[in-house]
């Protein structure tokens, strides 16, 4: 992906997610809960200062902080990487935008706005960001797996053909 792809891309996400936002401070916050599939999901306003799950919520400025080195690190991967896969970088760029998402509410309202809550299970209010985060993380830990799957498959395949290369040289020089 081009340099400009992916920042149009990045753009395009974080714009969507403070523009979802937007509209959840405007419209979902007066009236607190929206059920939108009955028992299956609604919409609650949350302004989560923590992180995960509510965690470290009296520690926004230091989650700020943390949350801007991983953008940077993440970032730097991103650039860095010589030889990487598409799906790679899309991954990065998807986790990159729900980063600055939720930075951008950390800095500018001192608390992260959720509003995404599942019913049917016991789990944590989110928003857009997070999924972002989410999709990133778990797609860029999918093709790990399987490349490091790939890579191990090679590998043994390699061995087993140093090997049978070396029972052949063995039985070359026996005859």
């Amino acid at each position: 992906m081009s340099i400009i792809g992916a920042i149009i891309l990045v753009l395009s996400l974080v714009g969507i997610d403070q523009i979802i936002k937007y509209f959840v401070i405007e419209y979902l916050k007066p009236i607190g809960v929206f059920d939108f599939i009955d028992g299956f999901i609604q919409f609650r306003y949350v302004e989560n200062t923590g992180a995960v799950f509510g965690s470290f919520a009296t520690h926004t400025a230091l989650l700020t902080v943390v949350s801007i080195i991983l953008l940077g690190v993440t970032i730097y991967f991103l650039i860095s990487q010589k030889n990487k896969s598409k799906l790679v970088s899309v991954t990065l760029l998807l986790m990159i935008a729900g980063g600055i998402g939720n930075i951008i509410d950390r800095i500018r309202l001192h608390y992260v706005v959720d509003y995404i809550e599942p019913t049917f299970i016991d789990f944590a209010v989110f928003n857009f960001a997070d999924c972002l985060i989410t999709v990133g993380a778990f797609i860029l830990m999918a093709y790990l797996i399987v490349d490091i799957v790939k890579d191990s498959k090679k590998s043994k395949s390699v061995k087993d053909n140093e090997f049978l290369q070396e029972d052949a040289v063995a039985e070359d020089e026996s005859n």
